[in-house]
């Protein structure tokens, strides 16, 4: 059993999911456009839930399933363009809101649901951290894909803030104890990234604000921290430049995203080229699944992909014959889109999920790193 060399980071895990994974089906699932900003935007949700509605009623869904996700859609556009929910027979299994529309509305039951909207729209959103700051300290701020922004401040020590020039023998003691002030207001704006960071995770700081403070906030970082950050331009006043640095603020999360997304190609490359640590393909891909054996799966979804798989109630049981799956010991499988059952498996046995694009995988919109040879 071997391993060459680390995986990048970036890719989704998803306990949580997994979780669900777990309750049972069939399950019930809904992707519906909340669109935000506009006119009647309660009245729109709910018409587009209104036809969805009937069609799960028409496939047997239950009338209390559906009426306790009834008052989940007038005010979801409140938070985000995209409502999702992931239910069965007993109840509500999940909750969550997105910040892009979803490519089309769907609702549908089935023995496995269809969980790689929810996976892209997590690793387009990874948690960050935004800091604006000035020489009185910093607003910092969290950003998670699935939970409102936590804000704090930071700094706040004000006398003295501004050199003066005094003349005569007290300026220089003026100005010292200016830059003294500077200093703990900075010292404390980075204790307070270094505590966000740790706590939730974070994988980029965007740093912004007064020159002299920014230098001396990252003066202040600890190595590990500061590599974690980029300044951009922007300022802690009310200057109307919120708007440029919520830009910058996308920009440079959309650049790791792709890096991320490139960095794990170019180790699955790596490991596929050293006949090492990768598997390539459908058959190969779910027979590493089926040893949880898979440390990042790597899906390149499409909306025409009819291929299904088998699967049994043990995430690992997994193949593409009901022969793999009577070997298993599973007398009557169940059959599931490829890709969904590839991520119940994946997500079953602790693996990480990143889609990337079609071109990138050789054989067949699915492959793997592995965690061992």
């Amino acid at each position: 059993m071997e391993r060459s060399g680390v995986t990048p980071p970036g890719a989704v895990a998803a306990p949580d999911l997994a979780e669900v994974l777990t309750a049972g089906g069939p399950y019930i699932s809904l992707y519906l456009t909340t669109e935000a900003g506009i006119d009647n935007a309660s009245y729109r949700s709910e018409q587009r839930w209104k036809t969805l509605r009937g069609d799960l009623a028409d496939a047997g869904a239950p009338e209390d399933v559906l009426a306790a996700i009834d008052p989940l859609v007038g005010e979801a556009h409140q938070q985000g363009q995209m409502l999702a929910v992931i239910a069965n027979h007993g109840g509500i299994l999940h909750v969550e809101h997105g910040p892009d529309v979803p490519p089309r509305d769907r609702a549908e039951i089935g023995p496995n649901p269809p969980l790689l909207p929810l996976l892209a729209v997590r690793q387009g959103s990874p948690t960050h951290v935004t800091v604006l700051a000035d020489r009185a300290g910093a607003d910092i701020t969290v950003h998670r894909h699935d939970r409102p922004q936590l804000h704090t401040e930071a700094g706040g020590d004000d006398f003295p803030i501004r050199q003066v020039s005094a003349g005569g023998w007290s300026q220089r003691r003026y100005q010292e104890r200016a830059e003294n002030t500077w200093e703990r207001n900075a010292d404390d704006v980075a204790g307070q990234i270094e505590a966000v960071v740790d706590r939730y995770g974070a994988r980029l700081v965007v740093l912004a604000g007064d020159v002299r403070a920014v230098e001396m906030i990252q003066k202040a970082l600890p190595a590990a921290v500061a590599d974690l950050v980029t300044v951009v331009d922007g300022g802690r006043s009310e200057d109307g430049s919120e708007a440029r640095f919520a830009d910058a603020v996308r920009e440079q999360v959309t650049a790791l995203v792709n890096k991320d997304v490139m960095d794990l190609i170019g180790k699955f490359r790596e490991e596929l080229g050293q006949g090492d640590r990768a598997a390539d393909g459908p058959d190969d891909t779910l027979a590493a699944l089926a040893l949880a054996q898979v440390e990042v799966l790597l899906v390149a979804d499409s909306p025409d992909d009819s291929r299904t798989a088998l699967f049994g109630p043990d995430p690992t049981q997994v193949g593409r014959e009901a022969d793999t799956l009577r070997s298993m010991g599973v007398d009557d499988p169940q059959t599931g889109p490829l890709l969904d059952v590839a991520v119940r498996a994946a997500l079953g046995t602790g693996a990480a999920v990143e889609i990337v694009p079609a071109g990138d995988l050789p054989t067949g919109r699915l492959g793997a790193i592995l965690r061992w040879s």
